[in-house]
């Protein structure tokens, strides 16, 4: 690797670091996201650069010929991603991220075998480490790219949000990992690529099964998680490749992408090791259809009459995943000063006159203090129902990500405003 390609390498990997310290605070995101565009931009420049220097040596295909596959491979993504950022509703986010991790691990089981064929005049000790290297990649890669693809089939309602809780499931996943252990062995020592394929079948079983085993509800969670796994495929691509930045890059992600989902796990009252193992805990989920009774529905005629007569109304908004409501309020110039988080606004709700909920389901649904047996219990919820009047947008009476019905929407201080928000909140304007 020539010198200026690992000054332009130390150069990204700097500024992708200062990149997660921006994004880290709302009022330097935008300077964040700064940072890292132009340390990728750097990356893939240096990166061309050294593929044409490669392809220019003695018995490579070409300059020309590298500057067409380069070309042609940069613009496929180029006019996928553009159609998609296009095209993509906000509500659609989640899914697209979790798609775009599916092919993280898609391009890490590829290099894998790909380094596996193509490397050779490796003897010894070297030979084993780049054994091993491949193995796990592949294995990272695989599991990625089915869980990311699960993870989008719930979030896009194409599969059921309900766990999948096979018997003795936790079992299946130890004897994956076992199995897959024995395999590298058999990989190492051989040379073989049939332990390599057996254990791409199983890799890809696993992580389908993994991600499959966890409700919609806890998909914030899981999404982080496979953020990590992306990032941890991505530094193993970057050591068959024998690239310094992917394996910097690599496990940044990893890292950052671990302490989120334990943070997260925190915050929501689950177990961080439960999230790798594929699903939260082992007490039994109660699936029983309730009656909560009926729903009262209100006009937004009657809910401007309502604000009218009130001293205090709080706004309780929704929307996708952590921190993508934070991305709705800086686009709404929303000063932050008048957010409030859960915990510095449940003690007051039980003074105040309206709560207006828009958006939010699973945040704001008592069967997580009330149920036990609900896959949402112990998760940290607004407590809106203590208003004394709760009006509900909603499209319908649908459930949220946890696929679990809403007891608020049937309490007689709440009240459904049917349709779609943003039509409803501007009838409200004009009725005020």
């Amino acid at each position: 690797m020539t010198t200026i390609v690992q000054a332009a390498y130390i150069v990204s990997a700097l500024l992708f670091i200062m990149a997660l310290a921006g994004l880290s605070k709302h009022e330097t995101a935008k300077t964040g996201n700064a940072y890292g565009v132009t340390g990728m931009a750097i990356a893939i420049v240096a990166t061309i650069y050294l593929a044409l220097k490669g392809a220019d040596a003695e018995g490579a295909l070409g300059v020309p010929a590298a500057i067409g596959l380069i070309f042609l491979a940069m613009s496929i993504g180029a006019v996928i991603g553009i159609w998609r950022a296009r095209s993509v509703e906000m509500t659609q986010m989640p899914e697209l991220i979790a798609i775009l991790h599916s092919l993280v691990g898609a391009a890490a089981v590829l290099v894998g075998y790909n380094s596996f064929l193509t490397e050779d005049g490796l003897t010894g000790s070297l030979a084993n480490i780049h054994s091993v290297e491949v193995f796990l990649g592949v294995f990272i890669g695989a599991v990625t790219l089915t869980g990311s693809v699960v993870a989008f089939l719930k979030l896009s309602t194409r599969m059921s949000s309900k766990p999948l809780t096979l018997p003795q499931r936790h079992k299946m996943n130890l004897a994956a990992l076992l199995i897959s252990a024995a395999l590298m062995v058999w990989f190492v020592a051989s040379g073989s690529i049939a332990p390599l394929l057996i254990m791409t079948v199983i890799s890809l079983a696993l992580g389908w099964h993994l991600v499959a085993s966890i409700g919609g509800g806890d998909m914030p969670v899981v999404i982080s998680m496979l953020n990590s796994y992306s990032g941890w495929a991505a530094a193993a691509a970057g050591f068959m490749l024998s690239n310094d930045l992917l394996i910097v890059v690599g496990a940044l992600v990893g890292s950052s992408g671990a302490i989120l989902s334990y943070i997260m796990c925190r915050a929501m009252g689950r177990s961080f090791i439960s999230v790798i193992a594929g699903g939260f805990g082992g007490a039994p989920v109660s699936t029983e259809e309730k009656d909560y009774g009926d729903y009262r529905e209100t006009s937004a005629t009657e809910v401007a009459e309502l604000l009218k007569n009130s001293s205090s109304v709080v706004i309780t908004p929704g929307y996708g995943m952590p921190g993508h409501m934070n991305v709705l309020l800086a686009e709404a110039k929303v000063p932050y000063d008048i957010v409030l988080e859960m915990d510095e606004i449940n003690e007051d709700l039980a003074n105040t006159d309206v709560v207006l909920v828009i958006g939010a389901n699973d945040t704001v649904n008592p069967s997580a203090e009330d149920d036990p047996g609900s896959p949402i219990a112990g998760m940290p919820v607004i407590q809106v129902w203590h208003a004394k009047e709760v009006i509900i947008f909603k499209r319908s009476m649908a459930t949220g990500y946890a696929g679990v019905q809403n007891p608020l929407f049937f309490k007689q201080n709440s009240a459904m405003l049917f349709g779609d928000a943003k039509d409803r909140v501007e009838d409200i304007l004009k009725a005020l």
